[in-house]
């Protein structure tokens, strides 16, 4: 599977661009700010139907302009082209759809065409709450597991009314037993499986991980990830009579899988507390890489791959290692952004890897090897 044309109007600093690509590596060089970011988060979206900085799509319509359009053609199992769209216009829903067809539902399209996004942002995984770390587990999980997605869905719903129960009951002083049992019922199957698939995910994902940090550090920490939960010891819906009074006081659910963890640890210490600005950068990276590589073991093809401004704080060598790396024949479509033309050049003079250059200024983008 890979990208071979992607067009847009209006999108973030963009007024219109229309690029054809490799269907190996794609580069993006221009000055920060100049808009080469804005090309992967576009790209982004065709997989995940929104934004992967900005999650309120009105706000990633070009200023003075009524509405936002993307369009991708992408080529699956060698066979014809699909389309994918999506349009925001200001104030109204956002409409995706594939080869002309609405989607009902934006859930139906994730994994449809799964994507690894490479980001200096991702560090925030580290040093940020456990939101961004369910987060990441929920967005790799559900583009290979639709029921783990529906599951999510409903438990999130269900999760929301039970909330704002807790809410209500605390406000207006009452307290009525059955309402709050029909919530704690929708929660417990969806949250149970929840669980299950959390557990078989980290089992698999976590040796694949260690293999990529390995080849990334050479070899010189032990890292470990291991996953918490409140379901490690009990039912949901023990989890949830016996937190009740708790509930109640804090007017939120206080236990369940929506407080679930990821213990990010290198030579048995929380890389949070003791891992330098290298290591928790050499560990996210590691992360990202192995997640391409489990996806693209279950799915059964690769995943595109974004690369956002991860050769910052790498050295040359390390640069050109992890070129090499991505161009081989383990990895399919990357798209790489970098301030220093220079650099990539110099890469692919030395490296008979398919790609293409393009350089990025003021929200226009041009082919070729380019100044700014």
């Amino acid at each position: 599977m890979y990208l071979r044309k992607l067009t847009l109007y209006n999108f973030k600093n963009y007024s219109e661009a229309s690029l054809g690509f490799s269907e190996k590596i794609n580069c993006f060089t221009g000055r920060n700010g100049s808009g080469k970011t804005n090309l992967l988060d576009a790209i982004y979206y065709l997989s995940f139907t929104k934004s992967y900085f900005n999650l309120i799509d009105n706000q990633n319509i070009r200023h003075g302009e009524d509405y936002f359009a993307i369009h991708g053609q992408f080529v699956r199992n060698g066979n014809g082209n699909d389309e994918v769209s999506c349009i925001q216009r200001r104030n109204l829903k956002k409409q995706f759809r594939i080869n002309t067809k609405d989607y009902d539902r934006m859930a139906d399209h994730i994994g449809a065409f799964p994507l690894v996004m490479v980001s200096p942002y991702d560090r925030d995984m580290i040093n940020e709450g456990s939101e961004l770390r369910r987060k990441y587990m929920d967005s790799v999980i559900s583009q290979f597991d639709r029921m783990y997605l529906d599951d999510l869905i409903t438990y999130n719903k269900a999760l929301a009314q039970r909330n704002a129960l807790l809410k209500d009951f605390a406000e207006k002083r009452y307290f009525d037993k059955t309402s709050l049992e029909i919530w704690d019922e929708q929660m417990a199957g969806p949250a149970a499986r929840i669980f299950a698939r959390r557990n078989v995910f980290i089992g698999g994902f976590l040796p694949v991980f260690q293999k990529y940090f390995e080849f990334i550090s050479n070899g010189r920490d032990l890292v470990d990830i291991s996953y918490t939960s409140d379901l490690r010891d009990s039912a949901m819906d023990i989890l949830l009579k016996s937190g009740l009074q708790r509930d109640l006081t804090a007017r939120f659910t206080t236990s369940g899988i929506h407080k679930d963890d990821l213990e990010f640890s290198i030579g048995g210490y929380p890389v949070k507390k003791f891992g330098s600005q290298g290591q928790q950068k050499s560990f996210v990276l590691a992360i990202k890489l192995a997640q391409f590589d489990y996806t693209q073991t279950v799915k059964g093809f690769k995943p595109i791959l974004l690369l956002d401004d991860i050769f910052d704080k790498l050295d040359n060598e390390r640069v050109s290692q992890l070129i090499h790396l991505v161009g081989d024949n383990s990895f399919g479509q990357v798209f790489i952004t970098d301030t220093q033309p220079e650099r990539v050049n110099k890469i692919f003079e030395s490296a008979s890897i398919d790609h293409k250059l393009f350089t990025v200024n003021q929200g226009v983008v041009y082919e070729g090897a380019g100044t700014y």
